[in-house]
């Protein structure tokens, strides 16, 4: 540079650009791309090919144990049925599945007074009994009053011992060539209907209220204790 001259930047040197075929595939810091093709059906090719994957040979073998050990349980259970005590059909919860119907954990003690059976005594003849479950409608206790009516007619009790038969024991006529119960249900749930018809609305229906009726059962049942302690005292007075 010249003395006593204006000092001048150098010009900036142009960096060379790579071509196409060397540059980076990915932009930024990213990782480097390392895939391994070497890896053939899940584990590594070579004599140890194929170590991961799981076999199902004894498929056959399986199924022919369970049948054996369905077998046995029923030759164990004889003469009651194989699938345990009598289930309750319920309608699941949420209204994704509330359509649907599938076993109960037990019939409530609301569905055993209608068809007067006492709950201990449900036990000792195949019933599950579930004090926590309540009927919600008349529907669902009608539809297992009739699971249970239509379990009792084809009951059969064997005395426990044959010389003294007690009351409520099946005839020991009947008791011959009795066939075990190996359904899954005992009882099979009824099917449900898929769709239902539309049809116009009747009069009647127009003058009914939904409404109506829920808030009257609501306050019957708020009000009845304090109707009877009146009538009780209307009684006592006359």
């Amino acid at each position: 540079w010249l003395k006593g001259k204006q000092r001048l930047s150098p010009l900036p040197v142009p960096r060379p650009r790579l071509p196409r075929l060397f540059a980076m595939g990915h932009g930024r810091n990213n990782v480097i791309p390392n895939t391994h093709f070497r890896k053939v059906n899940g584990c590594q090719s070579g004599r140890f090919n194929r170590v991961f994957l799981k076999t199902w040979l004894d498929q056959a073998g399986r199924a022919r144990r369970r049948a054996q050990n369905r077998q046995k349980k029923a030759a164990r259970v004889f003469p009651r049925p194989t699938a345990g005590l009598l289930r309750p059909v319920v309608h699941p919860p949420t209204q994704r599945y509330n359509m649907k119907l599938r076993l109960g954990k037990g019939f409530t003690l609301e569905e055993l007074k209608e068809v007067k059976i006492n709950k201990k005594y449900a036990r000792t003849i195949g019933i599950a009994v579930d004090h926590r479950r309540k009927n919600k409608s008349a529907e669902s206790l009608q539809l297992n009053v009739q699971r249970l009516k239509l379990y009792l007619s084809k009951l059969v009790i064997f005395p426990r011992k044959a010389s003294k038969p007690k009351k409520g024991d099946t005839p020991k006529e009947e008791l011959q060539n009795v066939v075990q119960n190996t359904l899954k249900e005992i009882i099979p749930i009824p099917k449900t209907p898929l769709r239902i018809k539309s049809r116009a609305i009747t009069a009647e229906e127009k003058e009914q209220s939904a409404f109506k009726k829920l808030r009257k059962a609501r306050t019957d049942k708020k009000y009845e204790g304090a109707k009877k302690k009146k009538a009780e005292e209307k009684s006592k007075e006359t």
